[in-house]
């Protein structure tokens, strides 16, 4: 096999420790193998990249293991030409004779060869942006979590109160449970504290609002009110964070958010995980596989199967589809109309990813030009036709149906 990288070092990381293996060659195709262990403390990491160095390595190979690959390539970070964070699905050693020593050995022999690329790690100011608007997506998903156990505590108590209000979290409806918490009971009084289109219900209200809720349901639910506000208080403050280390973004922000279904929030989501230097991405496919919104392939003896779509970044995909189903609601828009050409023969889920596809390819090329979205509208696929050849068509149908049909051109 072809030799692509004479000096190559593996690095199979643990917890506590990281084994090494430089695979160095030399005339006459010799090879040297020199092998460490070091610790995972900054002192460990800082007598590694001087191993490393004294070992004239040009590039480092390691496998991505959890959380523990961060802090050995934070640190070994600008010191060599060229550091891989490769897939621990494609470096996979041969079976039967695992070792510490024999996976960083096995690492540093697939990067010298080239059966591996490296996976995308992006600049250290979008992973600084990146952490802060993974962890406000935890919140935010706690926070909804404490509204639904909210709704369970109700349901103990026989308040039904998410039968007639559109949910727990409206404000009439976190007004009357501060009234409950409070001590409050009659039916009566609690449903005249309904605002504007809920006066409506008054009297399904009271018959709702008629249950056994306990000195015990008023308890929980003042703690999850409060824990509610908490995390409130820390999304908001995580969102002032992130507009601040958006700022040198502010022009990758403008576009994305001219695109039909991206929000700020989601604006936001897309710059920390996939960057704005699109460079990285040769296409706009490789993008799309890269975040698992492509379609992935399957074919052995010939035959081909359905394989879903490929396996990418899960935080990505998840805003993507969010922000896909946004988009086809926006009637007269590009999307929706895609959306109801796909739906119709595929299915609504496949749609919406197809949608999400193409919302990211759009975003690639609006990022590559530096230009603003401009919206092809819902007849995009209807006049991109020629009239010509839809006319005959047409005709074709309606022949096939048993009928006869001349076409002649407006001249008007």
């Amino acid at each position: 096999m072809k030799l692509i990288r004479d000096k190559v070092a593996g690095l199979d990381i643990h917890r506590d420790t990281v084994v090494a293996c430089c695979r160095v060659h030399h005339q006459g195709r010799r090879v040297a193998l020199t092998k460490g262990t070091f610790a995972t403390t900054t002192k460990g990491l800082k007598e590694l990249v001087d191993w490393l160095s004294e070992a004239s390595v040009t590039t480092i190979a390691m496998e991505a293991t959890g959380v523990y690959w961060k802090p050995v390539y934070y640190s070994l970070e600008g010191h060599f030409e060229e550091l891989w964070l490769c897939n621990a699905q494609h470096v996979k050693n041969v079976p039967g004779r695992k070792t510490d020593l024999n996976d960083a050995e096995w690492l540093a022999d697939v990067a010298s060869h080239g059966m591996v690329r490296p996976s995308f790690i992006p600049p250290t100011e979008i992973r600084q942006l990146r952490e802060l608007t993974r962890y406000r997506k935890t919140q935010v998903d706690m926070r909804n979590q404490q509204i639904q156990r909210l709704e369970k505590v109700l349901q103990d108590a026989g308040i039904k109160l998410s039968s007639v209000a559109s949910g727990v979290w409206s404000k009439s409806a976190k007004e009357i449970i501060e009234a409950m918490i409070a001590g409050e009971r009659d039916p009566a009084v609690l449903a005249q504290m309904a605002k504007s289109r809920m006066r409506a219900k008054i009297p399904q209200l009271e018959e709702a609002l008629s249950g056994h809720f306990g000195a015990h349901h008023a308890t929980v639910s003042r703690e999850i009110i409060d824990h509610i506000g908490y995390l409130d208080a820390t999304i908001a403050s995580l969102t002032t964070a992130i507009g601040i280390l958006l700022i040198p973004y502010e022009a990758a922000f403008t576009i994305l958010c001219s695109i039909t279904g991206i929000s700020e929030i989601t604006a936001q989501i897309l710059i920390a995980e996939m960057g704005v230097d699109m460079s990285r991405f040769p296409t706009p496919g490789h993008l799309c596989a890269w975040a698992g919104v492509a379609p992935a392939s399957y074919e052995s003896a010939g035959k081909r199967r359905a394989a879903g779509t490929r396996k990418g970044g899960t935080w990505l995909r998840r805003s993507l589809i969010e922000a896909a189903h946004a988009a086809v609601r926006v009637k007269g828009s590009y999307f929706s109309a895609q959306y109801i050409r796909i739906a119709r023969h595929r299915g609504p889920n496949k749609a919406v990813v197809a949608v999400a596809n193409s919302m990211l390819a759009v975003a690639w090329h609006l990022l590559t030009n530096g230009t603003l979205y401009e919206d092809p509208g819902a007849d995009y696929f209807t006049k991109r036709h020629d009239p010509t050849i839809e006319a005959k068509r047409l005709q074709r149908r309606i022949e096939a149906l048993g009928y006869e049909v001349t076409v002649s051109a407006n001249v008007a």
